[in-house]
């Protein structure tokens, strides 16, 4: 798992996208979007060099953007040969809201403590239709579905302001 990173990064609005009179956004203001939010959007690389993008459910714990996905999943290949990721969220408008994106390497999370307790946080938040017993290392579920976790610490973030004032603020982490 990687380690939380629990020193405040550097935060700077970007002026040449943003109105006049826009601020730069609080990273505690992302962390409750990432919180509660319901979906994200999970891009990665495919082997050949193609994108790949897919919906997907997740949480946001210890410092990090959490999602599963089986091994054979095209998600999972991908990881296999490019680690790197872009995760977002946020809302389907123009003029209102806000929008996250994160930027970091896919690190599998193996710890059995680790997972259990991924696994119960998945559960409160998305019901118990969403639950998940650890074996080997891997969610795994009564029908015998395994799925690999990862977890995505940020090294650059953005947030996206929508409205009046449009915004774009960079969180760039040590």
């Amino acid at each position: 798992m990687p380690p939380e990173n629990t020193a405040l990064p550097e935060t700077a609005l970007d002026p040449h996208y943003s109105s006049e009179g826009a601020a730069a956004r609080p990273w505690a203001e992302a962390v409750t979007l990432l919180e509660g939010a319901e979906l994200y959007w999970l891009s990665t690389v495919r082997p050949d060099g193609r994108p790949h993008v897919t919906p997907l459910i997740g949480l946001w714990s210890d410092g990090a953007l959490h999602f599963c996905t089986g091994p054979s999943e095209r998600k999972a290949r991908n990881l296999a040969a490019h680690p790197e990721v872009v995760l977002t969220t946020g809302v389907n408008t123009l003029r209102e809201g806000f929008d996250v994106v994160v930027e970091g390497r896919a690190a599998r999370v193996t710890d059995e403590r680790r997972l259990i307790a991924l696994a119960e946080a998945w559960e409160e938040k998305y019901g118990a239709e969403w639950h998940f017993g650890v074996t080997d290392g891997m969610f795994s579920n009564g029908a015998g579905g395994r799925a690999e976790v990862f977890a995505v610490t940020p090294r650059t973030a953005f947030g996206f302001a929508k409205g009046d004032p449009y915004g774009q603020t960079r969180w760039r982490f040590a």
